[in-house]
């Protein structure tokens, strides 16, 4: 097996396959990672989780579908195993062409050297391979799911500053409309505010009353919600003033007699 003319005829038959895209070929470069490092024995047993990780898919739904492709397309053989706790099965079929391979059988002794890197190393420290495949893949696995935590993250910050963005265009709409409309949120001063009650038929007092109250409470309505026009707070003061007149309450109240003879009948 010669995994240099492997990848070789595996890009050749990418660029004449229109259904291939860059998630194809980086889930397929994860599978030959595996293979490779079980030094090319088929069928080799992976997991879901671990080949999202090292090629990148965070949509389970777009890995079985890529999978399933590949498969179709002959580039593979997969065999799932639908049990949590065991491995599917998946064969990489061999993409070296025909007369390559017979060249190859024939001067096998002569191309010892072309032999995968990994292969060589494992057969020195075989010992070690399990422990070397999962530091691998768990470390993949971490930064993969930093990727897609991150990817979301970016996606929020974005929405939310378009959210501040908005509300800040419909402050500015809001204020330019009451200019527009002529309303006034705060008088400039105390003579404003009483010539504005002498031309509505109020007295000075009044008009006093009404500037002393708002301006220590900051000209707010409820001692809340900031004031928006003044001169509608001002013909609500007055209107309350003239609804609770003292005077008309004076009249209205029974006149009851402080002497009386109770030798008088009813």
């Amino acid at each position: 097996m010669n995994y240099i003319r492997h990848l070789s005829g595996f890009f050749a038959r990418v660029a004449g396959e229109d259904r291939l895209n860059p998630t194809h070929i980086s889930l397929y470069m994860g599978l030959f990672q595996y293979w490779n490092l079980n030094r090319f024995v088929n069928p080799i047993s992976i997991s879901r989780s671990d080949m999202m990780g090292v090629s990148k898919i965070c949509s389970k739904a777009t890995y079985h579908k890529v999978m399933k492709d590949l498969h179709e397309l002959g580039f593979i053989k997969y065999e799932p195993s639908y049990n949590p706790f065991r491995g599917s099965a998946v064969t990489l079929i061999n993409l070296e062409e025909e007369e390559v391979q017979k060249k190859n059988r024939k001067h096998t002794k002569n191309q010892t050297s072309s032999e995968p890197a990994v292969g060589s190393y494992h057969t020195k420290k075989q010992e070690s391979t399990v422990l070397l495949n999962e530091p691998y893949i768990n470390n993949t696995n971490i930064i993969n799911s930093k990727h897609c935590k991150q990817h979301k993250q970016n996606e929020t910050d974005d929405t939310s500053s378009n959210f501040d963005r908005s509300n800040a265009e419909e402050k500015k709409k809001s204020s330019a409309k009451r200019k527009r409309e002529g309303a006034v949120p705060v008088p400039k001063s105390f003579k404003e505010v009483k010539a504005f009650f002498e031309d509505q038929k109020s007295t000075a007092i009044e008009a006093e009353k009404f500037y002393n109250y708002f301006q220590s409470n900051g000209w707010k309505i409820g001692g809340r919600a900031p004031m928006k026009d003044w001169q509608a707070a001002a013909r609500n003061w007055m209107f309350n003033v003239s609804k609770f007149n003292p005077e008309k309450t004076r009249r209205n109240t029974l006149q009851v007699s402080t002497t009386k003879d109770y030798s008088e009948p009813l």
